[in-house]
C-alpha cells in the first residue's frame, strides 16, 4: 500500500474501487459527483445515508463501516470527478479534537493500494478526503484534504446542491397565519401529583414536587421530547436538520451559578446529570432526558430554569409535538405534562421552573419563547421567569 500526502495524485490499478475512511469520531461518508466546473448536475449526483446510490456510485453501510463502492466504467461521462466527504455527526465539534481521519482506496477484493493521513485539521467539522478524477480515457486518485470550518451545509452549497428541499407543488403554499405573542394566562390553581393520574399541566399552571400522601419527590427527571416538522419534500438533507438542545439553568438569588447541557452533562453539585445530546429528534421517546437529585442540589440555588435551544437557529416554526414530561425516579411514574403550542418564530423556549419555596419544590409550566440558540445567551433572556 502506498502512502499519500497532500495534494499527490496516482494512477488506479482498477476500474471498480472503494474508499473507506478511519474516523475517530462518529462520522458520515457521502460523495459528491462533479462536472469539470466543480458542481453536481442535480442532487442526484449527492450520494448520502438518505440517497446511498448514485450513478455509478453506492454507499454500503450493512458492514457497521461505511464505504463507497465505485464504477468508474458506469460514470457518466460528463462527470470529471468523484469526491470522497466525511462529515462529523457532532457539528459543533471539530476534528481537532481526535486523530486524523485516514481515507483508504481500494479495489473490489479488497485489497487496498493507497492511504492518506489528512493532518492539519483543527476547527473544521467536514473535509473533502480525496478525490477520484479522469485524465483522458483513465482514472486517477488525488489525496485532497480540504476542510470547511462552516459546515456540511457550506460544503454542499459550493457544490451546487439544494440544501433545503422545495415544495413540488407549482404555485407557492399559503403564507402561515400572522403569530400573535402569547397573552399571560390568568392564574392557574395549583394542583397535586399522583402516580395513578398524570396530570396535564396548562401554561402558567404550578404543582408542588410531593408524592401521594404529601412525602416531597426525591429523584425526579424531566424529559424532553420534540420532533421536526417534514419538509415539502420528504427528503432532508443535513443542512436542514433540526438541532435542539435541552439544558437546566441553575440559579442562586437572580445569578446563574451553573449551566447543565450536551457539553457539561453533569452540575458542580453532582445533583443533575443530562442524558446527551440529541441531534434530530427523529424517532418515539423522550429525545433528551435530565436527571434531577432534589435533595443534593446546592442550598443556595432556588430556581432551576429548564429550556430547549435551537443551536443551528431554526425556529419552533419548524419544530411539533414539543413536549416535557415530569417522572418521579424512583419508581418510574410519569406525574405530570406540558405540551407546547407550536408555530411559534423564536430559536429557544422555556418549558418549565421548579423553585424553592421554603423546604419544599414546586414546578411551573412556562412555554414562552425567546431569541437564543445557546444556554449561555439564554441565561439574561430567561431572569423575569425566576420565583
Amino acid at each position: 500500500m502506498t502512502a499519500l500526502s497532500k495534494g499527490q495524485n496516482a494512477p488506479l490499478p482498477t476500474a471498480d474501487l472503494t474508499i473507506t475512511v478511519d474516523v475517530g469520531a462518529a462520522a458520515d461518508l457521502s460523495a459528491l459527483l462533479v462536472t469539470d466546473r466543480g458542481l453536481v448536475r442535480s442532487d442526484a449526483d449527492f450520494v448520502f445515508y438518505n440517497q446511498p446510490v448514485g450513478p455509478g456510485v453506492r454507499l454500503e453501510t450493512a458492514s457497521g463501516r461505511p464505504r463507497l463502492v465505485i464504477a468508474t466504467g458506469a460514470i457518466p461521462a460528463d462527470i470529471d470527478a468523484v469526491r470522497a466527504v466525511v462529515t462529523l455527526d457532532d457539528p459543533s465539534s471539530n476534528f481537532g479534537r481526535s486523530a486524523p481521519p485516514v481515507a483508504r482506496v481500494g479495489d473490489a477484493s479488497g485489497r487496498e493500494h493507497y492511504d492518506f493521513v489528512i493532518g492539519g485539521l483543527t476547527t473544521e467539522s467536514v473535509v473533502i478526503t480525496v478525490e477520484l478524477y479522469r485524465r483522458g480515457s483513465d482514472w486517477k486518485v488525488r489525496a485532497v484534504g480540504q476542510g470547511y470550518a462552516g459546515g456540511f451545509a457550506d460544503l454542499v452549497r459550493d457544490h451546487g446542491v439544494s440544501v433545503d428541499d422545495q415544495p413540488a407543488a407549482p404555485t407557492p403554499p399559503p403564507a402561515p397565519p400572522a403569530y400573535t405573542p402569547p397573552q399571560p394566562p390568568p392564574p392557574a390553581p395549583e394542583i397535586n401529583l399522583t402516580k395513578s393520574r398524570p396530570v396535564n399541566l396548562s401554561k402558567g399552571q404550578k404543582v408542588t414536587l410531593r408524592k401521594d400522601g404529601g412525602v416531597a419527590l426525591t429523584a425526579i427527571r424531566m424529559g424532553l421530547g420534540w420532533d421536526p416538522v417534514p419538509p415539502p419534500g420528504g427528503l432532508r438533507k443535513r443542512g436542514s436538520a433540526i438541532d435542539l438542545d435541552a439544558s437546566v439553568l441553575m440559579f442562586s438569588a437572580g445569578r446563574c451559578v451553573d449551566t447543565v447541557y450536551y457539553g457539561r452533562l453533569n452540575s458542580k453539585d453532582k445533583s443533575i446529570h443530562h442524558s446527551g445530546d440529541n441531534l434530530t429528534g427523529e424517532g418515539e421517546g423522550d429525545d433528551e432526558v435530565i436527571s434531577v437529585s432534589l435533595p443534593a442540589v446546592a442550598p443556595s440555588v432556588d430556581n432551576l430554569v429548564f429550556i430547549v435551544t435551537s443551536y443551528r437557529g431554526q425556529t419552533f416554526e419548524e419544530v411539533q409535538n414539543a413536549y416535557c414530561r415530569l417522572i418521579d425516579d424512583t419508581n418510574n411514574a410519569e406525574l405530570a405534562r406540558f405540551t407546547l403550542a407550536g408555530g411559534m418564530p423564536f430559536t429557544g423556549v422555556v418549558m418549565a421552573v421548579i423553585n424553592r419555596e421554603g423546604p419544599q419544590w414546586k414546578l411551573r409550566a412556562i412555554g414562552d419563547g425567546f431569541q437564543a440558540r445557546t444556554p449561555k445567551k439564554a441565561e439574561k433572556l430567561v431572569d423575569r421567569y425566576l420565583a
